[in-house]
């Protein structure tokens, strides 16, 4: 993602209704500065927000009002197809003042209305009167709605420099082809499989956990892109991805990095590369460890594998070829990982990296090593989970907290529960995720919370120094390792959905329950999609080319895709621990935390998607006979 100052902000909002694309014409610079992008309850006594791309017939539908009126007497209609058939009185929420003075929030549900169709919130209040926007409602919403733009996100995303064919090692006169790939970002044609590795604890995964999503939903779902015509497309997507991972792993087991060219500054040499900073300062540690993206790596080419045996397609390589290359990087990094890592030691995000890698290579090879490895990878998760609500990152007690991926270390126990063949080990595992899912829902309770937001508990990092207070907001806090990392969560919201679902299948499961589980989890996995999706206190769509207002074009923040997803909100710009609120204010170098799209959030809200259908969850047993291991 972009992170130096280049031009300044091109100040127009794009008013984008259903999934017409404003042309960027429309954006040409009149001024060179836009103020801060203000909440809609600063200029508007009374508001609705709403998810405005897409609801689930017969799940959570909740609209949340907000108003500058001391009345708490108010009512609402529900109209679908512009025709009342509903109506109620408001339902006054606690009060809450973090991020504004004077405001008065209220519910309405309208979960009982499964009828198809266009649905929309009128809210009368103290006189006032507010209407959302139409939202759609109808089974497997969210997919059906957004399967065919996010994908093709993905198409439009693809690197297809031919320099990259033969790019030089940082700190040798080596050179290898890198080609193909996707652009990390709206404003960096860089390619990653994790930055921020310098850091220790904020690694995300990017390049390798957007090839496997695709990969594991394109083989696990079939059905769903089959009824939306998407089957070629998603399979084309996978092994795009997959060959990629081919081509960036060494002949001696380890992944490349990053291709890095500091964002397009400074005339800087395209390399393959490790870097740190704000300033992208190359380093020579190139090498994938686990957390830094090797593990998700190794995953996505055993599924891919996977899909190719299973569908008979593949990629400009074989399903032998991908899971080859799974079996000798996992080899690998089982002797090496440590001698990788920015600190020399593992920590909670090689745990559930790795354990994400053994899962697939045993859904791949049914090998007993693998179950063996998986089993000692999920022992560590659990042993990290503390009785005061939290996974520690390390063994100092540092809390892990995550900008992009905090729902992973359920998601891999839930997908280590699939493999698991002892009663005893798949209890133990059930249990973990079971209290980590309560526990977030206890933290998101503690203090009022209108939205619903996933909360998170940390520590800040500042001179040098991991305070020892354990501290709880909503937002990233920006005092922490990295020294300047944070940005709006889209990733992170649709993470934590994604595991209340496949995690809350296992230890909360609700057969009655919208999608599976229970009824608390349902709205906690559905509050942070509608997060994303506009029903935030900006009334702002994240999702590109869908609903009433966009995120704003700025340079640095390079091309808008439809399907693209904004970084999205965050805290105040001013506060080391997150707190307050704020959305895009500029300058123009700034503008990336808010407004950039990033290859991360689509892949999460497509496996979001994937995981509200009815019938996507891990499967306890692989689907086909597992394929032939060239290493048996």
């Amino acid at each position: 993602m972009r992170r130096t100052p280049l031009v300044r902000l091109l100040p127009l909002f794009l008013l984008v209704a259903g999934s017409a694309l404003v042309s960027s014409q429309a954006c040409a610079a009149s001024t060179p500065e836009v103020s801060a992008i203000l909440p809609v309850s600063a200029t508007t006594p009374l508001s609705v927000q709403i998810n405005q791309v897409a609801l689930d017939s017969h799940g959570p539908k909740i609209a949340l009002v907000e108003a500058r009126s001391a009345t708490t007497q108010g009512s609402y209609r529900v109209l679908r197809n512009a025709q009342q058939v509903g109506s109620g009185p408001l339902q006054a929420l606690p009060a809450f003042s973090d991020w504004g003075a004077g405001l008065h929030y209220f519910a309405v549900d309208f979960s009982r209305y499964t009828e198809v169709g266009d649905y929309q919130i009128e809210v009368e209040l103290d006189g006032q009167l507010a209407t959302t926007p139409a939202v759609p409602v109808s089974d497997n919403a969210l997919f059906t709605r957004t399967a065919t733009q996010l994908l093709d996100y993905f198409r439009k995303s693809r690197n297809t420099s031919a320099a990259d064919h033969r790019i030089r090692i940082f700190g040798t006169q080596r050179f290898v082809d890198v080609w193909g790939g996707w652009n990390d970002a709206g404003g960096d044609n860089g390619k990653y499989l994790s930055h921020l590795s310098y850091a220790h604890f904020f690694n995300p995964q990017q390049a390798s956990l957007a090839t496997w999503v695709l990969a594991s939903t394109a083989d696990q779902a079939p059905e769903l892109y089959r009824q939306a015509g998407l089957e070629t497309a998603v399979r084309e997507e996978a092994f795009w991805g997959a060959d990629y991972l081919h081509r960036i792993l060494d002949r001696r087991g380890y992944f490349y990095l990053t291709v890095f060219d500091k964002w397009g500054t400074d005339n800087a040499e395209r390399v393959v590369t490790g870097f740190e900073g704000i300033d992208g300062v190359y380093t020579k540690n190139y090498k994938s460890s686990f957390r830094a993206g090797g593990g998700m790596a190794i995953a996505a080419l055993a599924r891919a594998a996977l899909l190719a045996r299973h569908t008979g397609q593949h990629g400009q390589y074989k399903a032998a070829t991908y899971l080859a290359d799974a079996e000798r990087a996992f080899a690998h990094l089982q002797q090496h990982n440590r001698d990788y890592c920015s600190d020399g030691k593992e920590n909670i995000i090689d745990d559930y990296t790795a354990l994400m890698a053994a899962v697939e290579l045993h859904h791949a090879t049914r090998q007993p090593r693998y179950l063996a490895a998986a089993r000692l990878r999920a022992a560590s998760l659990s042993a990290r989970l503390k009785p005061g609500g939290y996974f520690t990152s390390d063994q100092a007690d540092r809390p892990f907290y995550h900008g992009v991926e905090a729902g992973l270390p359920i998601i891999s126990l839930a997908y280590y529960q699939a493999i698991e063949t002892d009663a005893g080990l798949r209890a133990q595992a059930r249990l973990t995720i079971a209290t980590a899912l309560e526990q977030q829902l206890a933290l998101d309770r503690e203090v009022a919370n209108p939205y619903n937001y996933a909360r998170q508990i940390f520590r800040t990092f500042e001179q040098g120094k991991l305070s020892g207070e354990l501290q709880r907001g909503f937002f990233m806090p920006h005092a922490n390792e990295t020294g300047y990392w944070w940005q709006g969560e889209s990733a992170r919201l649709s993470s934590l959905s994604t595991a209340a679902l496949l995690g809350g299948r296992i230890s909360h499961a609700d057969a009655a329950g919208p999608y599976g589980v229970r009824q608390d989890l349902a709205e906690f996995a559905q509050n942070q999609v509608d997060w994303t999706l506009g029903r935030n206190p900006y009334g702002m769509t994240m999702l590109y080319g869908y609903g009433q207002r966009n995120p704003p074009h700025a340079e640095s923040a390079g091309t808008m895709l439809v399907g693209g997803i904004s970084n999205g909100i965050t805290g105040a710009q001013d506060s080391p621990t997150g707190a307050g609120i704020e959305f895009s204010p500029g300058p123009d170098e700034n503008q990336w935390r808010w407004v950039e799209q990033w290859l991360p959030h689509s892949a999460w809200m497509l496996l979001n998607a994937t995981a509200m259908a009815p019938a996507s969850k891990p499967s306890h047993k692989p689907p086909h006979a597992a394929l032939p291991s060239p290493s048996r």
